[in-house]
């Protein structure tokens, strides 16, 4: 997966490969990684990955680097910010790390919940008899629930409850 930031990265020169095996120059590091050099200045600067050498001024990485910034990936995947994988590479306390897996696990869970929660909603919306959703009673009792302060998945549920607890009236009939 390449991060871009909006920019694309550069090839670069034979010349700027590091043949050595030691050190790594920055586009090396972007081509191993697939992530972009401005990609990598920026979580250097944000203290992701350790400030590297310089020789000549050029940023050389340790081989390590790689392994590093595949865990930024990783944990980006996962749906870490980039604060919380800085505490994350920072945790040297036990439990800390379990600490951070378990509140972005249930910031995960609340996500699904809710991100569900409008799946039913606007599934519902489509079942809608009216040709236009916003001419429904059910889609005006939403937004009464939604102005009252009630979240999408507890006025839906509500609305559902209340439809199953009326009165079933048949249609009329035609003569």
């Amino acid at each position: 997966m390449a991060i871009s930031h909006g920019r694309k990265s550069k090839t670069s020169s034979p010349l700027e490969v590091n043949r050595s095996g030691d050190r790594l120059t920055i586009g090396e590091l972007a081509r191993r990684t697939g992530v972009t050099a401005s990609a990598l200045r920026y979580y250097e600067e944000f203290g992701l990955l350790p400030a590297p050498a310089r020789v000549s001024g050029q940023r050389r990485y340790p081989e390590s680097a790689t392994h590093a910034v595949g865990m930024i990936l990783l944990y980006s995947d996962a749906g870490f910010s980039l604060a919380e994988q800085k505490a994350l590479m920072a945790s040297g306390e036990a439990g800390e790390w379990q600490r951070i897996a378990r509140r972005k696990l249930a910031a995960l869970d609340e996500q699904i919940a809710r991100a569900q929660a409008a799946r039913d909603a606007i599934s519902h919306g489509l079942r809608c008899r009216h040709k236009d959703v916003t001419q429904c009673p059910n889609f005006d009792a939403g937004i009464r629930a939604r102005l009252a302060g009630q979240p999408l998945a507890q006025a839906h549920r509500e609305l559902h409850e209340a439809r199953a607890a009326a009165p079933k009236t048949e249609p009329p009939r035609s003569s």
